[in-house]
């Protein structure tokens, strides 16, 4: 009878052995499997679900992931505590912020692959990498006392690998004594560790004491419109053209590289396709160069950008673009 206080409905009698009650085991957990939504399954949003922004609150264990997203929901809606491992899979909470539709996720702490031991932490992280794929905007939390650790640039690395948008945010900045120096240290590190994601905002913010929570959204929704991106086709063939002119691709075996045309494939992230003559030769500095090149003239500084070098000649001749 003490499993009536527990609160989860009527108690289902049952013997193993004799195998009584299995009818009725097996038709509550049909029901129950029938209800089940898959958080990561597209297939089973509905048209509203589908426009709302996918973000993911992602970090190391005990750096603060559940706290703010309990602080930016209003309520506590997910466990907390000073323990760490306390979130062990991934749990997703509609949510709307500022008339616009969220779909917010709750993710695993993810430890360094040698520390983690059991098959339940495995799941686990399996389940946050599995959000950092299906999320548009990646917000990656850390303690401010212990920032940009191994883990911590790993997990950026992978976000901007699988082309997400990022935003970094330093949890517990409450608890920084010199935050002048902090934050050029900070600073340093991203610049030094991070050259990919130059550019990405920076938030700080204490989650326990709800201090500058409100510039959480707002990057957000500054790398979202980013990584949604589109540049017009004139406009990035003018801005190659000076480019080039600025500094040539070097010339190899006393045969000159042309830089012949570019367009946008894709956006989400921002993908750029550049036809040339004699690809293999042309240097991975100089995609970095046209890539630096693409974040300050068309201000999209915040998100993964893609370069794919092409051979052949301009297959836009004779279209509209």
């Amino acid at each position: 009878y003490e499993s009536y206080n527990l609160g989860l409905g009527e108690p289902i009698p049952i013997s193993a052995e004799h195998g009584e009650g299995m009818g009725q085991l097996y038709a509550v957990l049909d029901d129950t499997a029938q209800a089940f939504v898959d958080p990561f399954d597209e297939g089973a949003e509905d048209e509203n679900e589908s426009k709302a922004l996918k973000l993911a609150i992602v970090g190391r264990p005990n750096v603060g992931k559940s706290t703010l997203v309990n602080t930016l929901l209003g309520q506590d809606r997910v466990l907390t505590g000073p323990e760490a491992g306390i979130t062990r899979d991934t749990i997703s909470v509609d949510w709307e912020w500022d008339g616009k539709p969220i779909k917010l996720f709750d993710t695993a702490g993810v430890r360094r692959r040698a520390k983690v031991q059991n098959k339940l932490e495995k799941l686990s992280v399996g389940d946050t990498l599995r959000a950092i794929r299906f999320a548009e905007v990646v917000v990656l939390v850390m303690d401010a006392t212990n920032a940009l650790e191994k883990q911590d640039l790993q997990i950026a690395d992978l976000v901007v690998r699988e082309g997400r948008a990022l935003v970094l945010a330093l949890n517990k900045w409450d608890l920084v004594t010199d935050k002048a120096q902090a934050q050029k240290d900070f600073d340093e590190k991203v610049e030094r560790l991070l050259p990919q994601i130059r550019g990405v905002p920076l938030v700080k913010f204490s989650a326990l004491r709800g201090r500058g929570l409100d510039r959480i959204m707002p990057a957000v929704e500054l790398v979202y419109r980013d990584w949604n991106a589109k540049v017009k086709t004139s406009e990035l063939n003018a801005w190659l053209s000076e480019m080039e002119q600025k500094h040539p691709p070097p010339a190899v075996n006393g045969r000159r590289i042309r830089l012949r045309y570019i367009a946008q494939t894709k956006s989400r992230p921002p993908t750029f396709a550049l036809f040339a003559t004699r690809t293999k030769h042309l240097p991975d500095s100089y995609a970095r160069y046209l890539v630096n090149g693409i974040r300050e003239a068309f201000d999209i500084k915040a998100v993964p950008i893609r370069l794919q070098v092409r051979q052949g000649k301009n297959p836009f001749v004779g279209s509209e673009n």
